[in-house]
């Protein structure tokens, strides 16, 4: 009775169809494609057209400061303090009020990702894994987003990185779009992730050939010439 006095709801706004998709993929099976990316650390960022935000202050995510997180970002304040305490280096920057409006993540070894996808992300040398990048909607298509990437490049640089990783969700249009606004190259790997009723997590790793980020690139347009007399 618990599962369905969930679902009423959802079929209320959403539909039965959408809501039978939904409880499908949450109780039975799922299937996640990751996109692998890559970058190098010193080439430019590509033009873009994200706008500037109010003044907010960088910094490091400990063990003791994730508190920060509570009124944003509630459900994740204990999963913060345990990527803290498991050495991984995070960012925050934080309003007026001391509340954290955005943050990231990343880790110069093997990442298991405990927390959300199950699986292990290897790392290689010189590389450094980047996940958890997120910020509260007020800040979406501002320079956050790109000022999150950039100190956490310069600080894992500074440890002697000299390329970013990462995945990105097949459907996740937005944070697809962003790895191309940041110059991001595709792997051509993809990390299958595969849920089991709900409790079961398995996973492995395909490869595919062009791209799966081409059809979403803003076409370019010619030059207009005037025409010849």
């Amino acid at each position: 009775m618990s599962v369905l006095h969930k679902l009423i709801p959802h079929i209320q706004q959403k539909g039965l169809r959408a809501t039978l998709k939904k409880a499908w993929k949450h109780y039975v099976f799922s299937h996640e494609e990751l996109l692998w990316m890559e970058r190098d650390l010193v080439s430019p960022v590509p033009p873009h057209k994200l706008t500037p935000y109010p003044p907010l202050r960088l910094e490091t995510i400990t063990a003791q400061n994730t508190v920060a997180f509570t009124r944003h970002f509630g459900e994740r304040v204990k999963t913060m303090t345990e990527l803290a305490r498991d050495g991984h280096t995070g960012h925050m920057y934080l309003d007026e009020k001391g509340d954290a409006v955005g943050f990231i993540w990343g880790t110069v070894r093997a990442y298991h990702d405990r927390h959300y996808y199950g699986c292990r992300f290897p790392v290689k040398e010189g590389e450094f894994f980047e996940f958890a990048l997120e910020e509260i909607r007020a800040y979406w298509g501002t320079l956050l987003s790109l000022d999150l990437q950039l100190n956490l490049w310069k600080s894992m640089q500074a440890r002697g990185c000299n390329k970013v990783v990462d995945v990105c969700e097949a459907h996740n249009i937005r944070a697809l779009k962003m790895h191309i606004r940041m110059g991001y190259n595709e792997q051509g790997r993809i990390m299958n992730i595969y849920k089991l009723f709900g409790r079961w997590r398995l996973h492995r790793e395909t490869r595919y050939t062009g791209s799966r980020l081409d059809a979403l690139r803003k076409p370019k347009h010619k030059p207009v010439t005037a025409p010849v007399a």
